[in-house]
Parts: structure tokens; C-alpha cells; sequence
């Protein structure tokens, strides 16, 4: 059974920090695509940041150069470091990984709030 655990959101400033994590039992983040996502009130989810297997990384225009998302193969688990951070970062993230179309697997989601 895959399980995915996220921690570390809460409540900040703009221009604060926060750095998101997700532990994964049941599956394997270096082997997969992982992934993390937002969804802010009445709006769609979207992809923030993502890694693939080999290492490669993608980011979201509005998050590119403020976002770094890390892979530690060791403790299987995939971080998203969140700086300078603004109001409208404010959103519910979910951390993913897909092994493929039947195999999309989701945290349950926690809650980030930039405000002051």
C-alpha cells in the first residue's frame, strides 16, 4: 500500500520560508516521477515543481527561482524549499508520484499560508 506523508506548512510572513516534505512508504521516489502541487481556493490544481528519476527538475513559471525541490534517495522522501514567499503561494500542496497512468498516487495534503 503506497503512503505518502507530507509535513512542515503552516503560517508565514511574505518573504518568509518554508520547506515542505513528503515520506513515502510503498513506493520509491528515486525510480518515479515526484511531484508537488498546489490548490488554492476556487482554483485548479496545479503542478509546482517536480523530479524525475534521473534528477532532473522542472518548476512552474510562478514559482522558478524561488522554489527548489530535493530528492533524498536514503530516507526515501521528496522536499520542496519555499522562498521568498508571497500571498498568493498561499494554497493547499500535495505531494505526488507517478509511476504511471494506473499508478498516481497523492498525500493528503497540507496547508501553506503566506500572510501578514
Amino acid at each position: 500500500q503506497v503512503q505518502l506523508v507530507e509535513s512542515g506548512g503552516g503560517l508565514v510572513q511574505p518573504g518568509g520560508s518554508l520547506r515542505l516534505s513528503c515520506a513515502a512508504s510503498g513506493i520509491i521516489f528515486s525510480t518515479n516521477l515526484g511531484r508537488w502541487y498546489r490548490q488554492a481556493p476556487g482554483k485548479q490544481r496545479e503542478v509546482v515543481a517536480s523530479i524525475a528519476s534521473d534528477g532532473t527538475t522542472n518548476y512552474a513559471g510562478a514559482v522558478k527561482g524561488r522554489f527548489i525541490i530535493s530528492r533524498d534517495n536514503a530516507k526515501n522522501m521528496i522536499d520542496l524549499q519555499m522562498n521568498s514567499l508571497k500571498p498568493e503561494d498561499t494554497a493547499v500542496y500535495y505531494c505526488n508520484v507517478w509511476k504511471g497512468p494506473l499508478q498516481n498516487y497523492w498525500g493528503q495534503g497540507i496547508q501553506v499560508t503566506v500572510s501578514s
